[in-house]
This record gives structure tokens, C-alpha cells and sequence, in this order.
């Protein structure tokens, strides 16, 4: 599929994201919200009923049952979709993103990609097949002061990286809501519906993914203790893991769903042999940095001190917060760019996470697993 897109706003579909979904009203804003995209189509439930509903309370101009059905009428129509979002729980990933690269149409899913690392890399290949660009929403990586920490490190202000600490706790499934009518609790807890991993997929991925995007360094190896604390739980809640990175450097990844008083509490910290760095994805706006002998140092979103690539993903003076959509948004803003360039015939520039960061992130869910599983032993990764 080629389509003529330089003079105009994007047209995105949805699949998933209707009437109960948090992460669908997240997409919406942050694919609109610099114009340069607009959501016209959607296949948003696959209850019927709730995919009409859906839809006409977004005033999309198309409404479809399935998804199936949205692939293939999208890619013939002359004002059809440019990029379809994948909002679905982790079962139906592969088989939406499937549908829509077959057709030529570029993809922005959630995490963790797919199920399995063979269905990761049948889209691999799909996706390299048809030349199309695929973003992957680790929308943490769109903060502005995360963008800045890994300059921080590409320049060597931290010196070489020597240990890292990536934390990711919540509260939230504490109590077995599953057996409430909670539907997020639900799927994420169902093997059936969000794979192999509980608190590993839904959030460690997230951990995993900004440790590597910031330091620049894969992790090679990992030791893996995962538990369910909730009686009759069906996946992990919990899980804590040592680490070995490609350059020596040693970690510690925690992830947890029943801290209990926690939010949202995302955290990284690196230590080099110069100076360390601290984030916390509560205070968005703000990076520590902490020189071996001087002050610590409080680094702001969007002040003239800031890297080229922090402050072209920061909307607002300094002191006016962004937070989550605009981080989730400027994922948008990057692949939408490519998107452009892809369609007029010019080479991709990346910046966000794509195909190949899914891949990664199947491959830590499996190891972590794995490893656990075989009592808490070191796997490679």
C-alpha cells in the first residue's frame, strides 16, 4: 500500500480500546494530540453491540465487527487507514497486527507484542516483507528527561555503566479483583489472555525496555524469582531479578503488583564510574543527576540546559508539567514521521521502540519465566 501523505493528517484505525478499556482513550489523545494524525475507523469490541457504541462515542466515520473484516476494507479504500493502533489484551496482538501488515498498513501495537517469540518473529518478517513501520507503545521512553539521561550517557558523563536499578511496583492487584468485575484484573491475570508472564509481561517488560533504551547496553543473562502472592492467582504478582549486562555491569530489576500504598512507581537508577542518575516516572519532569564528587544536579523538561532530542519532545515551557500522554504521544509523533518518510519513498529515522524492541521483550518474558521455573537459576538471555 502507497498512498500520498505529505499534505495531509494521518488516518488511523483502532482494534480494541472501546467502552471499559483505559489504554484506548490514552491512544486517542496521544495519536491527536499535534494533529498530525485523526482516528477514523475502528473495530473497537468484539462484542458487536459495544464496537458500534464505541465507535459512534468517538464519532469515527467506520465502524466494523472485526478486525478481519477492517484489514481488508481498509486497504481498498481510497481514503482508507494509513496506520491501525492495536489496543487489545496480549492474545489478540499477533493476529490483529498480522491482519493489517498483510495488507501494507503500518502498525502501532502495545506491549508485550505477542504472545510467543515465534509469533514476534513471523511479524518481524512481515513487517520487513512489506516495509512498513511498526511501533511498539513503551511509552516511557518518550519522556523528555529520559531522552536526556540517555545522552547523558552516550557522551560519557556517567562514565562507564557499572550497576543499574529498574523498579516498577504497583498496588493495584493486591486483592484478587479477577473475581470481581474488573476487566483489566481479569485479562491480565489469565494465562489464556496475556501469556505466560503476570506482573513480568504487564510492567517488567517496561523496566526491561527503558534500562536497555537509556544505557544502551543489553542484558545478557538474568536470575529470576517470580511468585504469585494472591491464593488462587493464576500468573505471577511479583518478581525480582539479578541481572548481567553486555558490558560487565551487573543489575536489579523488581517488578510488583500487590506493593501494597504503591501507584504507579516506575524507577531507574545507573550508577558509572563518574557520576549516577536518578528518574522517577511519578516526577516525570525531573532527572537527577549525581556527580562522584559535587552537587547533585536537578534537571528540568524543556530548560535551555537540556539535549536537542529532549527539548524536541517537550510541547510546553519549562515549569508547565507533561506527563504520560505527552510521553505516549511523542511515540506518535516519532513513528508518524516515519511513517512520511516511509511513504515517500525516504529511509526510517527511528527513535522509538519498534518490531525488534518486541522481539527483545518476548525473549526477557520467556528467560524470566524459564529461569524461575528451574528454581531460580541464571539463563542467558
Amino acid at each position: 500500500m502507497s498512498r500520498e501523505v505529505a499534505n495531509r493528517r494521518l488516518r488511523a484505525g483502532i482494534v480494541g480500546g472501546g467502552q471499559g478499556s483505559f489504554i484506548g482513550a490514552v491512544h486517542r489523545v496521544a495519536a491527536e494530540l499535534d494533529g498530525q494524525a485523526q482516528i477514523v475507523a475502528g473495530a473497537m469490541s468484539t462484542n458487536p453491540e459495544r464496537a458500534r457504541a464505541s465507535a459512534a462515542a468517538w464519532y469515527l466515520q467506520r465502524s466494523y465487527d472485526s478486525f478481519a473484516e477492517m484489514a481488508r476494507a481498509e486497504a481498498q479504500l481510497a481514503d482508507g487507514i494509513d496506520f491501525v493502533i492495536v489496543a487489545t489484551p496480549n492474545h489478540m496482538h499477533f493476529p490483529v497486527a498480522k491482519a493489517f501488515l498483510e495488507q501494507g498498513i503500518h502498525v502501532v501495537c502495545d506491549k508485550p507484542m505477542t504472545f510467543n517469540i515465534e509469533e514476534a518473529e513471523q511479524l518481524i518478517a512481515l513487517a520487513e516483507e512489506k516495509r512498513v513501520v511498526f511501533a511498539l507503545t513503551h511509552n516511557y521512553t518518550g519522556y523528555p528527561t529520559i531522552r536526556h539521561a540517555r545522552d547523558l550517557v552516550r557522551q560519557g558523563a556517567l562514565g562507564e555503566i557499572r550497576k543499574v536499578l529498574a523498579e516498577y511496583v504497583q498496588g493495584w492487584l493486591l486483592e484478587p479483583l479477577e473475581k470481581s468485575d474488573n476487566k483489566q484484573a481479569a485479562w491480565r491475570t489469565d494465562p489464556s489472555k496475556s501469556g505466560i508472564a503476570g506482573s513480568v509481561g504487564d510492567i517488567g517488560t517496561h523496566a526491561e525496555n527503558l534500562l536497555e533504551f537509556v544505557t544502551g547496553l543489553k542484558v545478557t543473562s538474568l536470575c529470576a524469582d517470580l511468585t504469585t502472592f494472591v491464593e488462587g492467582r493464576a500468573l505471577d504478582d511479583d518478581a525480582n531479578m539479578l541481572l548481567h549486562l553486555e558490558n560487565g555491569a551487573k543489575g536489579l530489576l523488581t517488578c510488583s503488583q500487590i506493593a501494597a500504598g504503591e501507584e504507579n512507581n516506575l524507577t531507574l537508577r545507573i550508577y558509572g564510574t563518574k557520576a549516577g542518575l536518578e528518574w522517577h516516572q511519578m516526577e516525570p519532569n525531573t532527572l537527577i543527576f549525581k556527580p562522584h564528587e559535587g552537587p547533585h544536579q536537578i534537571l528540568r523538561t524543556n530548560l535551555g540546559y537540556m539535549s536537542d532530542e529532549s527539548k524536541a519532545l517537550s510541547r510546553l515551557p519549562a515549569g508547565h508539567p507533561e506527563g504520560f500522554y505527552e510521553a505516549f504521544a511523542n511515540i506518535y509523533r516519532l513513528a508518524i514521521a516515519d511513517i512520511r518518510r516511509v511513504e515517500s519513498g525516504e529511509q526510517p529515522q527511528g527513535g522509538y521502540p519498534t518490531v525488534y524492541d518486541g522481539l527483545r521483550g518476548l525473549r526477557f518474558i520467556v528467560k524470566a519465566v524459564e529461569s524461575s521455573q528451574k528454581g531460580a537459576v541464571w539463563v542467558d538471555l
